[in-house]
């Protein structure tokens, strides 16, 4: 499964009420970290797909969930679980860094 693009308007369905844990990332095409994690983003959504959902919301398009949850710099990456933020990372990280801190918090098989 690859990362599904989320909206203010799709953020409580998407996200909130999803079954398991999701892992938002804040972004915007103007932004060079934001692309430099999309593909590890991509790739962790390929091989964690039964344990963990990728979301993106463009904060251009969507600029109400990101103010509501106090982003203030992008990337910001977000851990939902149960329709609760549990866990939060500011700034791009290599794709192992981001598999290790899904790990730590609790996503199984991310080790």
């Amino acid at each position: 499964m690859s990362t599904v693009a989320v909206t203010d308007e799709s953020f409580e369905k998407d996200v909130l009420q999803a079954s398991g844990p999701v892992l938002v990332d804040f972004w915007a095409e103007w932004c060079g970290p934001c692309k430099q994690i999309a593909p590890a983003l991509e790739q962790i959504s390929e091989e964690l797909a039964d344990y963990v959902t990728i979301a993106k919301v463009n904060i251009e398009d969507s600029p109400t969930t990101p103010s509501r949850y106090g982003v203030r710099g992008i990337p910001t990456m977000m851990l939902f679980k149960d329709g609760q933020m549990t866990s939060m990372k500011v700034g791009a990280m290599p794709k192992q860094k981001i598999v290790e801190w899904l790990a730590e918090a609790g996503v199984k098989a991310a080790a």
